[in-house]
């Protein structure tokens, strides 16, 4: 998601909750971290579209995990490490388009909306990402902005 242009700033909303197994995830599945991402995140499962990878590094920014960033990251893109901001809280996500990704496909794309919290101040990024499989498994390749981000 490095990629990803600022949008539209909103108001301040309320802190966040803590994310654990039982809390639901902050993909925005209805299902419980734990079950969902979370399971993704320690490799008890894998993303089988690339909708699903996209959705499981969504929630790990929102929980901080930057290994797992690092692992879902295509090896010819992925930077040495990404010093997530502490200060940066993400709060939901909004899936607008997918095209290819799925169990038949070995190239994907996905269009969302990622809202997110800085310093007491909404705002909204929004990307066009692209996802491969390197050796079976989907990962990020890269993104661009998407066509209403300002």
């Amino acid at each position: 998601m490095p990629f990803m242009a600022k949008a539209k700033r909103r108001p301040k909303a309320p802190a966040s909750a803590p994310v654990h197994e039982g809390t639901p995830c902050p993909c925005g599945l209805a299902r419980p971290y734990g079950e969902c991402c979370g399971a993704i995140h320690t490799g008890r499962a894998a993303a089988p579209t690339a909708e699903a990878l996209m959705r499981s590094r969504f929630a790990a920014f929102a929980v901080g995990d930057e290994p797992y960033l690092l692992r879902s990251w295509h090896p010819s893109t992925r930077p040495a490490r990404l010093g997530l901001d502490p200060a940066q809280h993400w709060l939901r996500l909004e899936v607008l388009a997918t095209e290819g990704g799925t169990v038949f496909h070995s190239e994907g794309t996905v269009e969302f909306r990622a809202y997110f919290r800085e310093r007491g101040q909404e705002d909204v990024l929004h990307e066009r990402s692209r996802f491969v499989r390197d050796d079976g498994a989907w990962v990020y390749l890269d993104g661009g902005v998407g066509s209403d981000a300002e």
